[in-house]
């Protein structure tokens, strides 16, 4: 008995199997196996071709199929995971009427703006949890604004996930956790976001059948039976967008619990059980996978800009040449906690949302020219990365959110001993890293959603942990410390930055 997953991302398409027996993945592949096409026709743009992530879905699962030698009639259910906050809208024919716009794309910023001043912030962060922002509501408005001819012409609106599952079963519906993502989604009357559609002037016919998140969605049809080499019948029993996603994986399911991840940017996600927002939105807050009316759970979402990218720029440019991210990390554990006296503020990667949209740069704070060198900078880059998480993490716990267990993917900046140690310490989080990826997440969310697992304890039951970091007690002054003149930095230079915007525009 298997479980086949999804993973829909905006650079490749990932299919996996798992025995659901075993809990282990017996295969997996993705494609393009060059990142996917991104078109850009304007600065601030980026659409993609959904029919482009069918075809490689298509090209993934046969890869996998051939690969295992498995069965069709042996895979018993299907997840998907997707890239968060796109726009796909289709015709009454179910034909895709334009390029998806997706999560990066940035048209609607202004769309989002008008509508949050206008509504209200108040009104809009009470029901939303967020400003309407750059969502799929937003981009929807821009089509309607710009694209009067499309619009009209559209039946359904869909995320990414939803779409691929229209793909495979022919039926067109959603969850609560993705219209919620959407900013369709009213939290303090539990239904769809009336005023934000009437705001906007959206018919409500144009949202989608809502199915719970673990649950039969639609079955795989005869046409994508054939195109995939799979069983007509097979359910589709469990979506999610990447972050909600990435969190299943790392059985993050409870309040207080975090799944983190650590590449190019950063992403902490904490798990809530009461319905709050942050006032300055400063964090984004949506339906968790498991959230119902009966049982709270959203999910706080935290982005970083600058993380990898910053400790991949020190090894170019400033670590010596031709050094490994190891032989870095050797470097860098030879300077004390603190880096003597050093902060380093991450932010040199655009706009970063927690820092309210300020695009405040990247800085280097306290170098000494007579007593500092490269393993110094070295380690201050990652602690700078490190307490950029714990400014954000501050946050959550103003929302409620206690922080006591952090679940990691073994992979990226969590593979450095002195990140991890210096996150624990500071974060007072026991840190757990796991063997894990979005599509086997979504392979074992479908178990769930199948009833081939009772629940998420089960289906996770052989996640493998790779390590375990406690905090270590008796270095806890020194990293509070650290981070202490860390943050005095960042806030003066907060206020700096507002101090020379307003004098450059008297």
């Amino acid at each position: 008995m298997f479980l086949l997953g999804y993973d829909i991302g905006s650079s490749s398409v990932k299919a996996s199997l798992v025995n659901a027996e075993t809990g282990k993945c017996v295969s997996s592949a993705f494609f393009p196996k060059t990142e996917a096409k991104i078109i850009a026709v304007n600065p601030g743009w980026a659409e993609q071709d959904p029919e482009s992530w069918w075809e490689n879905l298509k090209l993934s699962t046969q890869a996998i199929m051939n690969e295992s030698g498995v069965s069709a009639a042996e895979i018993k259910a299907i997840g998907i995971s997707y890239q968060m906050h796109g726009l796909v809208c289709v015709d009454k024919d179910q034909q895709v009427l334009r390029p998806a716009i997706i999560w990066c794309d940035s048209r609607a910023v202004p769309c989002g703006q008008k509508a949050f001043e206008t509504i209200g912030e108040e009104k809009c962060l009470s029901h939303l949890l967020n400003s309407p922002g750059n969502f799929t509501a937003s981009k929807l408005a821009w089509i309607k604004q710009n694209e009067p001819a499309i619009y009209e012409q559209i039946y359904k609106i869909m995320l990414p996930g939803d779409y691929i599952a229209m793909k495979l079963s022919g039926e067109i519906c959603t969850t609560v956790s993705g219209l919620s993502e959407g900013m369709f989604w009213d939290f303090k009357n539990n239904r769809i976001a009336d005023f934000l559609m009437d705001y906007y002037g959206f018919n409500s016919s144009l949202i989608a059948d809502i199915k719970p998140t673990f649950a039969e969605q639609g079955c795989v049809n005869a046409i994508a039976a054939k195109e995939l080499g799979l069983k007509e019948g097979t359910p589709i029993t469990y979506r999610a967008g990447d972050q909600p996603n990435n969190a299943l994986s790392l059985n993050v399911f409870n309040p207080g619990e975090i799944a983190s991840t650590a590449g190019t940017s950063g992403v902490v996600y904490g798990v809530n059980g009461e319905v709050n927002y942050d006032p300055q939105s400063r964090v984004n807050t949506f339906a968790h996978v498991n959230h119902s009316k009966e049982q709270i759970r959203l999910g706080v979402l935290l982005c970083i800009n600058g993380t990898g990218i910053l400790n991949s720029w020190v090894k170019r440019t400033i670590a010596p040449e031709g050094i490994s991210y190891n032989k870095m990390n050797v470097l860098a554990s030879k300077a004390p906690i603190g880096s003597a006296g050093i902060s380093i503020l991450p932010f040199g990667n655009g706009a970063e949302r927690m820092l309210n949209n300020k695009e405040i740069g990247c800085s280097i704070r306290g170098i000494d020219f007579n007593t500092h060198g490269k393993h110094h900078i070295i380690r201050a880059a990652q602690e700078g990365i490190v307490f950029s998480f714990k400014y954000g993490i501050d946050i959550m716990e103003q929302m409620g959110i206690p922080v006591k267990m952090i679940h990691a993917g073994h992979a990226n900046m969590f593979l450095s001993s002195i990140f991890r140690d210096t996150l624990a310490g500071v974060t007072g989080a026991t840190i757990e890293l796991y063997d894990t990826d979005g599509s086997v997440g979504a392979a074992k969310g479908a178990g769930i959603g199948a009833g081939i697992y009772k629940d998420n304890n089960e289906a996770f039951a052989t996640l493998e942990k790779l390590n375990i970091i406690e905090p270590n007690v008796a270095k806890h002054q020194e990293y509070a410390d650290a981070y202490a003149k860390w943050k005095y930095r960042l806030e003066k230079s907060m206020v700096d930055k507002i101090s020379i915007f307003n004098s450059d525009n008297k």
